[in-house]
């Protein structure tokens, strides 16, 4: 007696589809999964793009996807289609070896890696935060929002995928970190949801994914960035470096963009998220460094460097993407993709909608 086919099963709360790629390798990965085929594309290209540029990194956010939520229309067994992990493969080994090469001078010990970040530099010009907190107007935050979104709505969900990966102290401390970025039991609590109470305070649309269009590649590198590192086991002391960084920068951070929020008179739960962070991350710095790194060092000692590559690696695409942030709002136009300029609070473009046309 023949089976009867499998129904293709979808995720709940999956986000839409591009509308199109970004070149050859965004688009075949686009049209295998609206197709439910293999993907078509030339097999040295994957060599031949920018490791971080449009094509790859879109390319890389669709595949790491199907491992979240998945997408609207796409069977969820095209998380496991071999085909699809051979591009992912391909893609990753260009992401990963341009990583390594961008940081080949940087520290390969954690209390090397970490020092410089556990001291408030003097000279803040070049942070983010602190032109948001001092300088920045309600349309950049909406901005910076919107970009972030693509992590922030499923913060600290790459991170898990170390939990198995560890024993003993190590893993006792990241549960307890975790549990508390799931809202410790409380579902209003979980911080990708404090994250979509900002957005709305910011007239921006919740959706999961929605800004994915609008996100350029250095956003999407910073979060391929987790997927890529939370995805294989060989890389965990690059993931436990990555967040041990993420908690570290994130207490001072917070407390500037809460400050920017109040200023701009962003909303209560906008200015919340950020001052929830500046207490919580005080407290997860210390947990992190000493029981999660600590704990890992003494079971493998030898994966220090790769606690160390990790932070290196995070530094080096939050400066990237600060860098083309600033670099979009300085020339006076938006920081998102397929806008050329700003609008205001009062600029007509709907409260559902980021940038505009200057």
């Amino acid at each position: 007696m023949t089976a009867p086919a499998a129904t293709p099963t979808r995720t709940s709360g999956a986000g839409p589809l591009p509308d199109e790629g970004r070149g050859p390798l965004s688009a075949a990965v686009l049209d295998a999964l609206r197709g439910g085929r293999a993907p078509h594309h030339d097999s040295a290209e994957p060599q031949r793009a920018d490791p971080f540029g449009e094509d790859l990194q879109l390319a890389l956010y669709l595949l790491y996807e199907l491992h979240y939520r998945g997408f609207a229309g796409v069977d969820d067994a095209r998380e496991w289609d071999p085909d699809l992990l051979r591009l992912r493969r391909a893609l990753e080994e260009r992401f990963l070896a341009a990583l390594r090469a961008d940081t080949a001078d940087a520290p390969t010990t954690a209390r090397e890696a970490f020092a410089p970040l556990l001291v408030e530099p003097v000279d803040l010009s070049g942070s983010l935060s602190h032109y948001l907190a001092t300088e920045g107007e309600l349309w950049q935050l909406r901005e910076y929002a919107a970009l972030r979104s693509l992590y922030h709505l499923k913060e600290a969900d790459p991170h898990a995928w170390v939990i198995p990966r560890l024993v003993g102290r190590a893993k006792a401390a990241m549960v307890a970190i975790e549990y508390d970025e799931f809202g410790a039991g409380r579902p209003e609590r979980i911080h990708a949801r404090l994250f979509a109470d900002l957005m709305d305070d910011l007239g921006l649309d919740t959706a999961y994914g929605h800004y994915l269009e609008q996100a350029p590649a250095p956003v999407l590198a910073t979060v391929n960035l987790m997927s890529l590192l939370g995805l294989h086991r060989a890389l965990r002391g690059a993931l436990v470096g990555h967040f041990a960084c993420v908690e570290v920068t994130s207490s001072p951070g917070s407390r500037r963009l809460a400050k920017a929020m109040r200023r701009c008179g962003a909303g209560p739960a906008a200015e919340h998220f950020y001052a929830e962070h500046v207490e919580a991350d005080a407290v997860h710095e210390q947990v992190v460094r000493y029981e999660v790194i600590g704990g890992l060092l003494a079971d493998e000692p030898g994966l220090e460097a790769d606690v160390a590559f990790g932070c290196a690696a995070t530094l080096l695409l939050e400066d990237r993407l600060a860098a083309h942030i600033r670099s979009a709002w300085e020339r006076g136009r938006s920081a998102l993709r397929n806008r050329t300029g700003p609008t205001g609070p009062a600029g007509g473009s709907g409260r559902r909608a980021v940038g505009g046309t200057a």
